[in-house]
């Protein structure tokens, strides 16, 4: 287990002084009793609350929270909660630096998603099945890129982007290859709009979760727009594929995304634990759910209610996670290998050799693109 971190707050480095400002702010503390008390065997930084305040930012730090906080989705939230703070404090010239960061997000997301409006109904139009996956999963943040999944043909998708958006393919990686993803670049959108055809999943892996999408879809409203989202269990599988089995990371959007569908009630446990199962990495998806919990308990002093069956199916918690280069990074060996290897086992079980087999190929495409980032600097092509 990695050891607690004990830092002057001095001493830490600004994106740390950020994550930890970030936190406060989207996970207020409910009970004073033990604030700034780090929790045993952290490798997650922890520090008083009472050497956190948005009312005493220099304008290089506000640049630096703003920055963490774009790049972990989270911007809106937590410069809300911060804007309302300099407010209450008649703090002006601090407020307008939030002000102005928080127009020019708003008009970005704003834009992002009249083209996802009409990107869903364009696909709709053609009689493709769609769902946006991840991207709104944020709201009313939004992230890098727009997600999205179909079962309907690849050429008849690619037909229809260039033909209705002018959109044309990025190059695909051996990683897009493998997923059965595909990345357009539309005119007047600085987003990527990522579609996955057919397979979810690092490899592709993924057909049994990736057949049932559409089908558990449910509507969601935004902003007066009616939007096709995965059910609550698949949304909370696609959340542990992504960062339990390919980026090995959490971003703080993913947290405060997964908190909120536990706090307000709205994920069927034993569903999700047959989803996962089906998928082989209902321990993945335990891990997953125990480390936001642990993570929010770190900052709000209450952990997330869990059922017991969830606890006891997690291979570890945030006592594993640290933070590095802007993230909360999940180790790779031996934790995540142990749950590829389980997955891996599990397709295996089923006889579901084609799925192994691309599953197979993870630890090569990993090892090659570690190999391109250590000669080039990048794993372009690869990933």
């Amino acid at each position: 287990m990695a050891a607690t971190i004990a830092l002057p707050f001095s001493a830490l480095r600004s994106s740390s002084k950020s994550l930890i400002l970030l936190s406060r702010l989207l996970f207020p503390r409910q009970s004073q009793q033990g604030v700034g008390a780090s929790a045993p065997n952290s490798g997650v930084l922890e520090i008083p609350i009472s050497e956190l305040t948005v009312t005493q930012l220099t304008r290089e730090q506000f640049d630096d929270l703003a920055a963490l906080a774009d790049t972990n989705h989270v911007l809106v939230r937590a410069f809300d909660v911060a804007l309302n703070i300099l407010r209450e404090a008649n703090d002006e010239v601090r407020a307008e630096w939030f002000v102005t960061a928080l127009a020019k997000e708003r008009a970005r997301v704003a834009n992002a998603k009249n083209y996802l409006l009409d990107i869903c109904h364009a696909f709709e139009a053609e009689g493709f099945d769609v769902t946006v996956i991840k991207s709104l999963d944020h709201w009313p943040d939004l992230g890098s890129d727009i997600d999205l999944y179909t079962n309907a043909q690849p050429a008849k998708v690619i037909r229809m982007m260039a033909a209705r958006f002018k959109g044309t393919m990025a190059e695909r990686s051996w990683g897009d290859r493998l997923a059965c993803k595909w990345n357009f670049e539309i005119p007047g959108l600085p987003e990527a709009v990522e579609v996955h055809m057919g397979r979810l999943g690092q490899t592709g892996e993924q057909i049994t979760l990736a057949s049932r999408l559409a089908g558990r879809s449910r509507e969601v409203q935004v902003e007066g727009e009616t939007f096709s989202v995965p059910a609550v269990s698949d949304r909370l599988l696609i959340s542990t594929l992504q960062r339990m089995y390919r980026h090995f990371y959490f971003r703080l959007c993913d947290v405060v995304d997964s908190a909120g569908l536990v706090d307000n009630g709205l994920i069927n446990y034993e569903d999700l634990r047959a989803a996962a199962t089906a998928s082989g990495i209902w321990e993945g998806t335990a891990t997953y759910l125990v480390i936001v919990s642990d993570y929010v308990k770190r900052y709000r002093g209450t952990a997330l209610d869990l059922p017991r069956f969830v606890r006891d199916a997690a291979r570890f918690g945030d006592e594993e996670v640290y933070f590095r280069k802007d993230f909360l990074r999940v180790p790779i060996l031996p934790q995540s290998a142990k749950l590829y290897g389980i997955q891996l086992s599990e397709l295996l079980r089923k006889r579901e050799l084609h799925s192994s087999a691309r599953l197979g190929l993870l630890p090569w495409l990993a090892t090659a693109a570690a190999v391109g980032q250590k000669l080039t600097g990048s794993d372009k092509g690869i990933w």
